[in-house]
């Protein structure tokens, strides 16, 4: 993708240009997609780990420091440096806290409440509510009913890998219930809000955003905490850094690229994309059994992220192609 310049903290730092349009998307851009969803799809699996000996604030800010650290060591062999103006740094402040620091903070307070299945499968609805917005308020990208469709049918095939059983308990805990869905709305709008940061190098956003993420919840972290007293596990500390590279350092970075180069509604889709790599993961990392529904639920969810991603115009090649191929039997 062409870039141009633009300075970041006195050094000349690449960045990139707007959205490209729907027929300059091609395979790589999609490799990115999943690549994203691999990366977030680990956060399962290594949060279990990381939790059982080290608690929820400590993990948080310690995989965004050392993230933000892999990062910083990354940009310094490329010879880029973090902007050190208030404008970016208020960016990314407020990204930061609507992407992540609120929303892992409002989800791990109701998950005290609400089962592990429920929450995936509440915490899946960001598409739809990402469409919402785009379709009633900004209006930044086309929100088609195919997307609207993709969305869907994503979720549910979220609910059948999670287990329609596992939603029976859905509405006993109806304020923590509200909760996970202001934070998946709040996860909706960062991936709008994200598209203010393509001016700057996607690596020196997730740097920026993850530096000020750790920092400010390690002060709440070490008076509740108290850090220093507690006796990780080796597989709790393999767990925290992995997290930090793989989850948050490169999957942040994945993030904004994809934002930059397919849009809010298509990048949204990889949402759906982690449940099945997520379970599968889990089987692998953690010994859990492979749900009966998987298979089922793995098709709803190609189905939906398929609609959510692939051109309308695609579409209609593929109906004409079956259509001449229909008319010659």
């Amino acid at each position: 993708m062409p870039k141009s310049t633009a300075k970041a903290g006195g050094v000349t730092a690449p960045v990139r240009t707007p959205t490209p349009s729907i027929a300059a998307r091609g395979w790589r851009d999609y490799a990115l997609l999943l690549a994203l969803a691999c990366c977030w799809s680990s956060t399962y699996p290594l949060t279990k780990i990381g939790l059982g000996s080290i608690p929820p604030l400590t993990f948080i800010s310690a995989r965004s420091l050392i993230a933000a650290l892999f990062l910083l060591v990354i940009l310094r062999i490329r010879g880029l440096r973090i902007p050190t103006d208030a404008k970016a740094w208020k960016l990314f402040a407020f990204q930061q806290t609507i992407n992540s620091t609120i929303p892992f903070l409002v989800i791990t307070w109701a998950q005290q409440y609400v089962a592990a299945a429920p929450t995936v499968v509440l915490a899946s609805t960001t598409p739809i509510f990402a469409f919402l917005i785009t379709w009633a308020i900004t209006r930044h990208e086309p929100a088609t009913l195919l997307k609207l469709t993709g969305a869907i049918l994503g979720l549910a095939g979220t609910a059948v890998i999670i287990g329609l059983d596992a939603l029976s308990g859905l509405g006993s805990e109806i304020y923590a219930e509200m909760a996970i869905l202001l934070a998946t709305i709040s996860f909706a709008c960062a991936t709008i809000f994200g598209l203010r940061l393509s001016d700057y190098d996607p690596m020196v956003v997730a740097a920026g955003s993850l530096l000020f993420g750790g920092f400010v919840l390690l002060p709440a972290a070490i008076v509740v905490e108290h850090p220093w007293t507690l006796h990780p596990t080796p597989q709790a500390l393999a767990a925290v850094t992995t997290m930090g590279i793989f989850s948050s350092a490169i999957g942040l970075m994945l993030f904004y690229m994809c934002l930059s180069r397919l849009g809010t509604l298509t990048t949204n889709a990889q949402g759906y994309l982690r449940i099945p790599i997520g379970v599968g993961l889990s089987v692998v990392l953690l010994g859990e059994a492979v749900p009966s529904n998987l298979a089922l639920g793995l098709v709803l969810v190609m189905a939906g992220v398929a609609a959510m991603t692939v051109p309308g115009d695609r579409y209609k090649l593929a109906l004409k192609w079956l259509r001449a191929r229909l008319r010659g039997l």
